[in-house]
């Protein structure tokens, strides 16, 4: 492992660790509007991994990069899925007789 790739690696630790730790101090009332915001930057990932896939030459970075653009859609999708499921609970409750 070269120098630099070993400084991405501390680098990336290092981030895994802060990430987590700004995660669980987040309140429960505000995970709802934090993941609907999130939702929006992983559009941004999107774009990116669009971006870097359709400019990689060689067959092993257009792999990776399909694996990225997966990986993020499946971060949007479940993101507002979430998202979704959480709202309803809010929705006010409809009287038993009442048809849907």
């Amino acid at each position: 492992m070269s120098v630099f790739q070993g400084i991405l690696l501390v680098i990336l630790i290092v981030f895994t660790l802060v990430g987590y730790k700004l995660i669980s101090q987040v309140p429960s009332l505000l995970h709802t509007p934090l993941m609907s915001g999130m939702n929006a930057f992983s559009g941004v990932t999107i774009l990116g991994c669009l971006s870097a896939t359709g400019a990689a030459v060689a067959m092993g970075s257009k792999a990776l990069g399909i694996l990225a653009i997966i990986l993020a859609m499946v971060n949007i999708v479940g993101g507002f899925g979430v998202t979704d499921r959480m709202l309803r609970m809010f929705d006010k409750k409809k009287p038993a007789g009442e048809a849907k």
